[in-house]
């Protein structure tokens, strides 16, 4: 056997997991992704979904994405740069931008591609990338590749994030980064003193809304809009993967940031162009979700019950102010303990483990639909009451009903 494989065969974490019976990822669905899903013929109550409208199998944008496929064709067999620009490509652009109230808008196969293509391009070797500690994988993944000088600041702590921006030239530039809404956590970023700061040092912020798109601001327009600081943050990032139903990414700006970027960002020139069917999906989407402004409202009725009834019940969920609610565990083989128990039990749930968390917060993550009902949290509430106490995750509670 040649060495890297023989390097690569020594991974057997999931081999072990699978041996116990614990194993929790790639567990197949057999259905469309609603508030219940099918699972090996049975039905599941789906609390890891990021659908946060609830809005995947939706009729009106299954029959957008089909009548994109009849004209387009399943896919454009080039990048945006050369033979992948499509007029719907432009319509959705100039939507976007209409949307979030800026110059333009940069198409993206996938989200993870808009922050780890985007970061390391307008960022060289005597700037400065600036970052919280908790920021998604794909702004990680940025970081990495960049040419700058990279400096982390602790998680939502504004008196670091200081700390660090004293450090870089007041002449040079700067990039600060971070979620609008922090995926695993569930807390929002405290953009009004980001922005603060980001002006004080006269560094660039650059807001990653994939989880605040569709669920904070004025129609949906994320976590930005919501705090009333759109004029002053530079770039937006957004995901189409949750709120709008379909796959791809987007980076928002002014014009000459977009115009940069559209000549050098080289996940953009060198990947093909997102799908004719999933643009067709997200406009689609988007027209719903303006119209129908009850999603939001019901989103935010369902979160706040069921923030209200996991902090009753005594369970740990961090600082978490949105549909994405953390219950810590704090301990790995419990977690996917934890995971199998309550899938035995009709529910869903995703497993964090390190390195999406540090060791220490090991947590399983539940996130609302607006299309959940009050009845389903209570029937959550009470399945993850039973398998906490199961395992001594949560000793202080009551027994759960059978």
């Amino acid at each position: 056997m040649k060495p890297l494989r023989q390097k690569l065969a020594k991974y057997d974490a999931p081999q072990i997991a699978k041996s116990h019976g614990v194993y929790p990822y790639f567990r197949a669905i057999s259905s469309d992704q609603d508030t219940e899903v099918l699972m090996n013929g049975k039905k599941v109550l789906m609390l890891g979904s990021n659908s946060y409208l609830g809005l995947t199998n939706h009729p009106k944008i299954k029959e957008a994405a089909k009548q994109a496929i009849d004209k387009y064709g399943t896919g454009c067999a080039g990048s945006p740069f050369l033979n992948g620009t499509l007029d719907i490509h432009i319509e959705l652009e100039n939507i976007l931008a209409d949307f979030l109230h800026k110059d333009g808008v940069m198409l993206f196969s996938a989200g993870f591609q808009a922050n780890s293509g985007v970061i390391p391009c307008i960022t060289g070797r005597n700037d400065y990338l600036i970052y919280d500690e908790t920021d998604h994988a794909s702004i990680i993944e940025g970081k990495q590749i960049t040419f700058a000088n990279t400096l982390k600041y602790r998680h939502s702590n504004m008196e670091d994030l200081e700390r660090v921006l004293q450090k870089c030239p007041l002449d040079a530039a700067k990039l600060v980064v971070t979620d609008g809404v922090f995926s695993m956590e569930g807390d929002v970023a405290k953009l009004p003193e980001i922005t603060d700061l980001c002006d004080k040092y006269q560094a660039t912020l650059m807001v990653d809304e994939a989880h605040g798109l569709g669920v904070f601001g004025k129609e949906g327009r994320g976590v930005v809009d919501h705090f009333g600081l759109t004029d002053r943050t530079d770039l937006i990032m957004g995901t189409f993967s949750k709120s709008l139903a379909a796959i791809g990414g987007f980076i928002a700006a002014d014009a000459d940031t977009i115009n940069y970027m559209k000549h050098k960002v080289r996940p953009y020139i060198f990947t093909a162009s997102i799908a004719p069917a999933a643009v067709a999906s997200v406009k689609a989407a988007l027209e719903i979700m303006r119209s129908e402004p009850e999603r939001q409202e019901n989103l935010w009725k369902v979160t706040n019950y069921a923030l209200k009834c996991f902090r009753e019940e005594g369970f740990e969920i961090g600082g978490t102010e949105t549909p994405i609610i953390p219950l810590y565990v704090r301990d790995n083989e419990k977690t996917f303990m934890v995971t199998k128990l309550l899938l035995d039990e009709g529910v869903f749930v995703n497993p964090v483990i390190s390195p999406a968390v540090a060791p220490e917060d090991t947590l399983i993550r539940l996130s609302w639909m607006a299309t959940h009902t009050i009845e389903q949290v209570d029937f959550a509430v009470d399945k993850v009451k039973k398998c906490f106490k199961q395992l001594g995750i949560l000793k202080g509670c009551t027994q759960a009903k059978a």
